[in-house]
């Protein structure tokens, strides 16, 4: 049983690793941000408390020293540098490398927390040393409460999870509060730290500036605040004022946890419940024609303080309720557990495409209607299993923020990531597969793309290089850009290297589209030094392979001194796809229904006329066409009309000639085995109804095949 709350505990752990890296991003550009700051706390302290409950005392130790330094940010007695958010993301590194091991941790992996440490500590000695001073005083109980709290919190289990309570909060210090030292804003400060708070000042008993008393407190304030801990926890934060001062802590029902149908409190019921109205003076200002807040306020039943201490509750709540039923509506499945209904749901389109097969021979109209209802539940089946493994692919962008900050800092240069379309929605299999060719990419704009920042002035831009991440929908696929506004591709440094490669003969001409998709071949490079990022020619034709499997397409767009653009085409999913099933003698083959632009019929004697040129004329264009019967050298007499079903790849058009177009059909994509795994032109197989295996054509592949054979022949003609 406890090794089920140890898996619990790391997968939350390592979803708030995840968050903990985006703040801290997003924290070196904007680091007054107090927000950013108590976000940052919050999670190393749930990392902190729930790593001590389930016995990771090494976590527990060094996330209580990193949680130290965030907390003197908090208290405004350590600056948030750049320096500082490098150490903290090493610092998330490491905690999320310590839960790979159990207790006890290898020396070598505490010997380098220790190190870690003790640059941090050595930071904060030279750049905060008020927090250095301060920290003593952390252990001991002062009237201030927020040491003391402090302390407790860091030693306090995290809270146990379960269904949070929303607490109004009242604060009235006296007015010689801070005769001693309190910090009244600080206690404000733990109380948001408890979870959701939302606070208002009551600054109407301030007087003018010629009677104000300095040393005089005249603020009162209102919080409500959402928590999984009790109440308790917020008497603590109180409990070394709670004789200078008025608490007043009252849990909130809300009511949509009572009866989920009813919406948030109004505002009349939130003042009755505070005892600022009765009921009987609440509805004789409800029969008024205006406002509530405004007929109160006329009538002095209420002061204005009043009204908008109670809105801001509403609106607390509001969220609340709305979070509320976004987590009852919201609920974590394992991958693997999606992995195998997908599974199920492909063997059923496989039986459902078999009974199919039957019924048409059959012919009997009760089992042809059954069929027919059978073929549509199958459907939505189908897609609303293939929606549920969509995800938003910005959960795959966030990450890239850390490479290009990291990146750009070892090459000494200054770079930002801007990301749009984030929550364009790809399937979870094909965005674990973009990881890697997106990092080549980005690794590649930085390296030769982006320039230093001398260069970059001289040039007459902007110190700071732009790498930008966009995505969007475009039919059954997704369009994947990374851009750049470095350099761009050098034309002549490519020729030459391909020269001296042998990929290019001394007097051959490409034109550049050719020239520039070189840089995918294996082992190029135009670097002149190999250092740690790149020179060995191993990243931009990783990207080209992976793609390829993917059954997607690259596309390189440059600009001499304007920078580059990459556009990667990906299909939505890998598991089930819509196809186009054609014929060649008795072998069946399936081409991907969004790859399709029409279909010809042409034919054996038109086709023969053409000789050698293999291209016809559609729709205005010419298009080159492939004889799919001879590429895969397949036997049996041609038929007398042949069909040329036209598919577009690499955004262009090709012409793949077959024995018959049997219709469309719904694919379930089988691996290839080792075997024909290299087999160019085939991405997978399928299963028909009658248990016959259809391959399923890479149309990218089949296409680069088409162009390669009319460069050699024009190569040859030349």
């Amino acid at each position: 049983m406890i090794d089920k709350f140890k898996s619990a505990f790391k997968e939350e752990a390592f979803e708030l690793l995840s968050n903990l890296e985006d703040i801290f991003l997003e924290l070196e550009s904007h680091p007054l941000d107090l927000e950013l700051i108590n976000a940052a706390f919050r999670a190393i302290h749930t990392v902190k408390g729930s790593s001590g409950m389930f016995g990771y005392d090494t976590i527990s130790a060094f996330t209580h020293e990193v949680e130290t330094a965030l907390d003197h940010c908090r208290d405004g007695t350590l600056s948030v540098t750049t320096e500082l958010i490098g150490l903290t993301l090493k610092a998330r590194d490491h905690i999320r490398r310590l839960l790979d091991f159990e207790e006890p941790v290898p020396g070598e992996i505490i010997a380098e927390g220790e190190a870690l440490l003790a640059r941090l500590l050595a930071y904060i000695a030279k750049a905060g040393p008020e927090a250095m001073a301060s920290a003593p005083a952390a252990t001991a109980a002062t009237p201030n409460g927020k040491e003391a709290s402090a302390k407790k919190a860091g030693n306090a289990p995290a809270p146990v999870p379960g269904e949070s309570e929303t607490y109004r909060v009242r604060f009235r210090p006296k007015s010689g509060i801070f005769r001693d030292g309190t910090k009244v804003l600080n206690l404000l400060e733990e109380i948001s730290g408890l979870g959701q708070a939302e606070n208002y000042p009551d600054t109407s008993m301030i007087p003018e500036l010629d009677s104000l008393d300095p040393e005089s407190c005249y603020c009162t304030w209102d919080s409500v605040l959402t928590t999984t801990g009790g109440e308790n926890e917020i008497h603590d934060v109180f409990i070394f004022v709670a004789d200078q001062a008025e608490i007043g802590i009252e849990r909130i029902d809300i009511a949509s946890r009572i009866n989920p149908g009813a919406g948030t409190k109004r505002l009349g019921e939130i003042l009755v419940e505070r005892g600022a109205v009765s009921g009987e003076a609440l509805r004789e200002a409800l029969s008024s024609q205006k406002r509530l807040g405004e007929v109160l306020v006329e009538k002095h039943i209420v002061s204005k303080p009043q009204i908008e201490s109670a809105l801001m509750e509403q609106e607390h709540l509001k969220k609340v309720h709305e979070r509320g039923e976004g987590v009852a509506a919201t609920i974590r499945v394992a991958s693997d557990k999606l992995d195998a209904l997908v599974d199920l749901v492909g063997e059923l389109v496989t039986l459902q495409a078999r009974l199919q097969q039957t019924a048409l021979g059959l012919k009997d109209a009760a089992i042809s209607s059954i069929t027919e209802q059978f073929e549509r539940l199958i459907s939505q089946l189908r897609d609303n299993t293939m929606s549920i493994r969509m995800l938003p692919i910005g959960s795959t962008f966030n990450k890239f923020r850390r490479v290009v900050r990291d990146l750009s800092s070892e090459l000494g240069k200054e770079a930002e990531l801007v990301a749009e379309g984030a929550d364009t929605e790809l399937d979870k299999t094909v965005i674990e597969r973009l990881g890697d060719p997106l990092v080549h990419i980005i690794r590649n704009s930085l390296d030769h793309g982006i320039e230093l920042p001398e260069a970059r002035e001289k040039a007459g831009k902007s110190r700071m290089g732009t790498i930008k991440l966009a995505a969007k929908h475009s039919g059954a696929s997704v369009l994947i850009q990374v851009s750049d506004d470095g350099r761009g591709l050098d034309r002549d440094a490519i020729r030459n290297k391909a020269i001296e490669r042998g990929l290019l003969q001394p007097g051959q001409e490409l034109q550049d589209k050719e020239l520039y998709n070189l840089i995918f071949e294996p082992n190029f490079s135009t670097a002149k030094v190999i250092t740690t990022v790149s020179g060995r020619g191993v990243g931009m034709d990783v990207v080209k392979r992976e793609i390829d499997l993917l059954g997607g397409s690259v596309q390189l767009d440059t600009a001499r001194g304007k920078g580059m653009t990459v556009t990667l085409k990906i299909p939505l999913t890998l598991a089930i796809i819509d196809g186009l099933l054609v014929r060649i003698d008795r072998e069946f083959f399936v081409i991907p229904l969004s790859s399709v632009d029409g279909c010809i019929e042409m034919t054996k004697t038109e086709l023969s006329t053409r000789g050698e040129r293999r291209i016809i004329e559609y729709r205005g264009e010419l298009v080159p066409y492939v004889s799919l019967r001879k590429h895969f050298d397949s036997s049996g007499e041609e038929p007398g009309i042949e069909q040329i079903v036209i598919a577009t790849a690499h955004d262009a058009r090709v012409g793949f000639v077959v024995d018959q177009v049997v219709g469309d059909y719904q694919t379930v994509i089988k691996p290839l085995g080792r075997m024909f795994r290299d087999v160019e032109g085939i991405s997978g197989a399928t299963i028909l109804g009658d248990g016959t295996v259809a391959l399923v054509l890479d149309v990218n592949r089949l296409a680069s095949m088409v162009q390669r054979e009319a460069g050699r022949k024009l190569a040859a003609g030349a």
